[in-house]
């Protein structure tokens, strides 16, 4: 791993992990019902702070996606195994949430499969391929600019949750305590 690797233009870099993931978006969402696509992208009710935090967290991301675009993989080294992996996880987990997901009633909280151990899924699986094109590449800038991104991400999260305690009362606050934001933490 390097701070900041060479930058070239190839057809063997960390694009094609961000395609894979835009890929799999893409495909789910044209095939999903238009109220569940709805339904992902409602920022209905957010403060003005949530989502200012939020959009100060998608640009420090954007500078870690051009790093991405512009770096080669690093096949061959021993950063390119776990970082596939990683990638590779976060793809399967993204496509098991997003049908847990659809496959939720629109008038109820989702808390079904994968849900029943992360309360955000979704943004958990694709910051797993986003990590892991980041380590794939080798470049500690690309994983900081990640972990600065996501930490200003957060408010969005949070944003989500205030919101879904609002829509879904007792029984969302209920599932607030039983699942962790994150996995095994938070």
């Amino acid at each position: 791993m390097e701070l900041f690797p060479e930058l070239t233009l190839g057809w063997w870099n960390g694009w094609i992990a961000l395609a894979l993931l835009v890929a799999t978006d893409a495909v789910l969402f044209a095939s999903f019902p238009k109220p569940v696509v709805a339904r992902l992208w409602d920022r209905s009710g957010w403060s003005r702070k949530q989502e200012m935090f939020t959009v100060i967290g998608k640009l420090i991301s954007l500078g870690g996606l051009i790093l991405i675009v512009f770096t080669p993989l690093k096949t061959g080294t021993p950063v390119f195994i776990p970082g596939a992996a990683l990638v590779l996880a976060g793809l399967a987990g993204l496509i098991k949430s997003l049908f847990d997901f659809k496959d939720t009633p629109l008038d109820q909280p989702v808390s079904c499969g994968i849900y029943k151990i992360s309360r955000h899924p979704q943004i958990v699986m694709s910051s797993l391929v986003l990590l892991g094109t980041s380590i794939a590449i080798g470049s500690w800038a690309a994983v900081i600019l990640w972990a600065a991104g996501h930490l200003f991400g957060h408010w969005g999260i949070l944003a989500e949750e205030e919101i879904c305690r609002k829509q879904y009362g007792e029984s969302y606050r209920q599932y607030l305590q039983r699942v962790p934001r994150y996995f095994l933490f938070f």
